[in-house]
C-alpha cells in the first residue's frame, strides 16, 4: 500500500525490538502511520486463510466469516470484539481504537480459498467482529475485491456495518446480487447525536446512517438495522427508542434488531470506566443489573420487550408473517445475517 506522508522509522524501531510479538505471529509486514489518521497506527499483515469457521455451538445464522480488520476506529466503549486484540499481546482499550491490524491479501487469499473443491458455497457474514467499513476501507479498499471474489464463486454474503463508506460500493453490490442473494444490515443504536459522539466517537453521525439506510434501500435492497445494542438507562427511554424507530422507519428500513448490551471480558471494565467518569450516579444500578456477569437480569429483558414491541408495530418494523419466528440472537454474534424483521433479546 502506497501512503502519503506515512512514517515508519518509529514504530519500526519498536517492531525490531520484539515490542509487539503477538503482530510478529500473525504475518507483519510493516506499521503505517499516517497525518489523514492522527493518532492510528496500522501493521499491515499477510494472512493465511480469509474464511473463518464459526463454532456450530454458537448457533449462528452462518457458518463462515470474513475479517478484513482486527481492531477498529469506530471506538465504540461496548464493542464485544476489543478482547479479541488480547491474542495479539495489545490491549482492549486504547490499542482496539488506534492499532489496527490490516489483512492486506485479504481478498486474494479468499478468492483461493472459495476456489476449492471442497468449498460449498455456504453464506459468508461480514463485519461480525470489527467493521469491515471503518475508516481505513477508504484507504486500502478491501471490500471491491472481496465482494466480487464472494459473487463470482457464487457464494452468498451479508454486510453488518456502521460505515457510510458502503455507499462506494452500492452499484458493485447490486450486479452482485444478480449473481448471489446479499443482505445489508446498518448498525444505528444511539438516535441522540452528542450520546453518540461520546460512546461511538469514530463513527458516522446518526443522520449520516439513517441517509445510508434510505442510499441502500433506494438501490432496491432490504436494509435490516440493529438498534443494537440498547444502553441501559441511557439509550432505553420511549422518547429515545420512540424517536430512533421513526427515524429509521422512515430511512426505509426492513425490520430490526434490538438487545441489550452485553459486558464480557475486558470490555467491561472498559465501559465501566467510561460510566464512571461521565455517569457515576448509574454505577451502583449497572452493579444492580449486571452483578458480577456480562448479561442484564431476564427482568430488564422482558422489560425492554415489552417497551420496543409496540414501537417496532407502530412504525412497521415487525415480523414478516412469511417468515419464520424470531428468535433470541446468540449470544457471540448478533445480527450480521438473514436476519428475521424482528429479533428482540
Amino acid at each position: 500500500m502506497r501512503w502519503q506522508g506515512q512514517t515508519l522509522d518509529a514504530v519500526q524501531s519498536e517492531l525490531d525490538d520484539g515490542a509487539l510479538p503477538g503482530l510478529a505471529r500473525a504475518g507483519l509486514v510493516r506499521s503505517v502511520q499516517t497525518p489523514d489518521f492522527e493518532g492510528i497506527t496500522f501493521h499491515e499483515v499477510l494472512c493465511k486463510s480469509a474464511l473463518n469457521k464459526v463454532p456450530p455451538e454458537s448457533a449462528l445464522p452462518f457458518r463462515f466469516t470474513v475479517n478484513t480488520f482486527r481492531g477498529c476506529t469506530h471506538a465504540c466503549r461496548y464493542c464485544f470484539a476489543r478482547p479479541t486484540h488480547e491474542y495479539l499481546d495489545l490491549d482492549a482499550g486504547t490499542d482496539f481504537d488506534t492499532q489496527v491490524v490490516v489483512k492486506t491479501n485479504v481478498a486474494a487469499v479468499l478468492r483461493r480459498e472459495l476456489a476449492k473443491r471442497s468449498w460449498k458455497r455456504e453464506t459468508v457474514a461480514l463485519g461480525t467482529n470489527t467493521d469491515p467499513y471503518q475508516r481505513a476501507e477508504g484507504r486500502y479498499r478491501l471490500m471491491p475485491g472481496i465482494i466480487t471474489a464472494l459473487a463470482e464463486s457464487g457464494t452468498p454474503f451479508s454486510i453488518l456495518t456502521k460505515g457510510t463508506l458502503l455507499r462506494r460500493d452500492l452499484p458493485l453490490l447490486a450486479l452482485a446480487s444478480r449473481q448471489v442473494p446479499v443482505s445489508l444490515s446498518v448498525s444505528l443504536a444511539i438516535g441522540d447525536t452528542e450520546l453518540q459522539q461520546a460512546i461511538e466517537p469514530g463513527t458516522p453521525t446518526p443522520r449520516a446512517r439513517l441517509d445510508l439506510i434510505r442510499a441502500i434501500a433506494d438501490a432496491g435492497f432490504d436494509c435490516h438495522v440493529m438498534v443494537a445494542p440498547v444502553i441501559p438507562y441511557l439509550t432505553d427511554s420511549t422518547t429515545h427508542l420512540d424517536a430512533l424507530f421513526a427515524a429509521i422507519s422512515e430511512a426505509g428500513a426492513s425490520g430490526v434488531t434490538v438487545f441489550p448490551m452485553h459486558l464480557r471480558g475486558s470490555t467491561r471494565g472498559w465501559f465501566l470506566n467510561w460510566l464512571a467518569e461521565h455517569h457515576p450516579a448509574l454505577i451502583r444500578r449497572y452493579r444492580q443489573l449486571y452483578g458480577r456477569g456480562a448479561y442484564v437480569t431476564p427482568e430488564y429483558k422482558a422489560w425492554l420487550r415489552g417497551r420496543v414491541s409496540p414501537l417496532v408495530e407502530t412504525y412497521g418494523l415487525g415480523v414478516d408473517p412469511s417468515r419464520a419466528e424470531p428468535v433470541a440472537p446468540p449470544r457471540e454474534l448478533v445480527g450480521a445475517g438473514a436476519a428475521p424483521a424482528l429479533t428482540l433479546f
